[in-house]
């Protein structure tokens, strides 16, 4: 554990370079790239979405590419499209900017319905079918997607097929008066993430991706995770509650947390640690439920509070 706990720190720490104050946020996210999956940021505008999507990429000795969601924007925009070439006689396909490592989507819920929905295999099954014609995206891929929660006009909510291959949702929040100072005085003469530089490559990367996965998680607490979930199923203020795919993530996550912590097991504290993030974009709130403020965090903590934590050990 102890070269993957370097790696990480020295990670973290290149993030925190560019975003600060915002451990929580950051640790998220990192988790989020351990554990193979992609990653929704909202929040309102200006508090750095974009800058932490950038941090992550330019950490990493990755390839990173950027696509600015707008209503006119493509299918074939973000996957590619075939032209026909008359020097060979035949249709050639142009790779769109999905063929990356980390994808930057900003203001992902700009574009169209259509659009948004070019996405779905690429984030689900790492691939992408043009004209019939499938092809493979990187063995790292990850989409890091922004959205301002506030702004209505213009935009085209997320459907809940989007949100499930999400593996996680984050916000960054606003800073403390002495993190805001220190942002400022950082950026006098340039912002930070112009000089900020890759930590780790590759392989380090993937290793500790696969690391993960070797992380232990007894029955008790894989039994914990699934009544969490089923709990989000039956509960009177949800209209729609977790997939299968969400205890997945709750466990998979809880791993890549367990792994950052240095530990090679997973404890059922870390599972509520990760619970709203991992899973509240993944429920629908009746409406009338929603009337009376009651959101899916609230729901979640409710359900977090009466679900038996198992006892280690037994």
């Amino acid at each position: 554990m102890t070269d993957f706990q370097k790696g990480l720190s020295a990670l973290i720490g290149n993030i925190e370079k560019v975003i600060v104050g915002k451990r929580d946020a950051v640790e998220l996210a990192v988790a989020s790239l351990l554990s193979r999956g992609h990653l929704l940021i909202e929040d309102v505008p200006g508090l750095g979405k974009t800058m932490l999507a950038r941090a992550i990429a330019g950490s990493l000795d990755l390839r990173f590419k950027r696509i600015q969601f707008t209503p006119d924007l493509l299918p074939s925009d973000v996957t590619g499209v075939s032209i026909y070439s008359q020097k060979s006689g035949e249709f050639e396909f142009r790779s769109g900017p999905v063929f990356t490592n980390i994808l930057l989507a900003d203001e992902i819920n700009r574009a169209t319905p259509r659009t948004q929905s070019s996405l779905l295999e690429c984030m689900e099954e790492a691939q992408v079918t043009v004209d019939g014609m499938t092809y493979p995206l990187p063995a790292v891929f990850m989409v890091v997607a922004t959205q301002n929660p506030i702004e209505l006009q213009g935009t085209y909510p997320l459907p809940e097929a989007q949100l499930d291959r999400f593996f996680m949702k984050i916000a960054i929040g606003y800073p403390s008066a002495a993190e805001e100072v220190r942002v400022m005085e950082m950026q006098i003469r340039e912002h930070p993430i112009n000089s900020i530089s890759a930590v780790l490559s590759d392989q380090e990367l993937r290793k500790m991706q696969e690391a993960v996965c070797n992380v232990h998680i007894d029955n008790a607490v894989k039994g914990y995770i699934v009544k969490i979930v089923n709990a989000t199923r039956k509960h009177e203020h949800l209209q729609l509650g977790a997939s299968p795919r969400g205890s997945i993530s709750l466990m998979r996550a809880a791993q890549a947390m367990a792994l950052m912590r240095g530990k090679d097991y997973v404890e059922p504290t870390v599972v509520k640690l990760m619970a709203v993030p991992v899973l509240a974009h993944r429920l629908i709130v009746k409406p009338q439920s929603r009337l009376r403020e009651i959101t899916e965090r609230i729901v979640l903590e409710e359900i977090l509070g009466r679900v038996p934590v198992p006892i280690q050990g037994q």
